[in-house]
């Protein structure tokens, strides 16, 4: 294999702007993660409230981390995430390790 198309891709500077991003979250805030069964025929869900910011594409990036980490699936509504099944020992444990303790 020549080295003609070869790249390398520095990725120090993605992770910094990981880093950035993470720290916009108010990590003071208190979240309150709660278990429904309203709507959703029937079926139990978990909201998570109060993450405290208002960015969209971050709270869309951080959905899916905790989607990820539960394995569930889940939507974002008014700030808010809603998980589908009763997720809260599990959110709770994500939520520590990202740095929250005010749950």
């Amino acid at each position: 294999m020549g080295k003609k198309n070869w790249i390398e891709f520095d990725n120090q500077e993605k992770k910094s702007e990981e880093t950035a991003k993470v720290d916009t979250f108010n990590r003071r805030s208190k979240i309150n993660i709660s278990k429904q069964k309203k709507g959703k025929k029937g079926k139990t869900i978990t909201l998570i409230s109060g993450l405290g910011t208002e960015d969209e594409i971050l709270l869309k990036e951080f959905l899916k981390k905790i989607k990820v980490f539960c394995g569930t699936g889940g939507t974002l509504i008014d700030r808010n995430i809603q998980l589908q099944g009763d997720m809260v020992s599990k959110s709770i444990e994500f939520l520590r390790k990202e740095g929250f303790h005010n749950l």
